[in-house]
């Protein structure tokens, strides 16, 4: 049984960093996708990064292009979100997803999901 498992939320003012990580156990298959997605109070969740674990190539949100990184450590089996210069907007639950459909993944249906960690910027 594949488990997702999100930690490193918490609360920061404008201009601050986090990182997170995501505990990923149970995966048989290799490699595959992960991604970061976020959902903000009222809002729709959207993606924010996604990485394949194969090669490591990414791609990220036009919003938080250049303040975070998303990276993944096969080792370890954990992703990972450095956020930089969080903003206010920031504001949402974070969500990983893993898939190995990238499509499926980035419309936010992907098969497996952690339980989502908080994270608050205040201004």
């Amino acid at each position: 049984q594949v488990q997702l498992v999100e930690s490193g939320g918490g609360s920061v003012q404008a201009g601050g960093s986090l990182t997170l990580s995501c505990a990923a156990s149970g995966v048989t298959y290799s490699p595959y996708y992960m991604g970061w997605f976020r959902q903000a109070p009222g809002m729709e969740r959207e993606r924010v990064a996604s990485v394949w674990t194969g090669s490591g190539s990414t791609n990220y949100d036009d919003s938080v292009k250049g303040r975070f990184t998303i990276s993944r450590d096969n080792a370890k089996n954990t992703l990972y979100l450095q956020m930089n210069s969080l903003k206010p907007e920031d504001t949402a639950i974070y969500y990983c997803a893993a898939d190995l459909n990238l499509g499926r993944l980035n419309l936010g249906r992907g098969l497996y999901w952690g339980q989502g960690t908080q994270v608050t910027v205040s201004s």
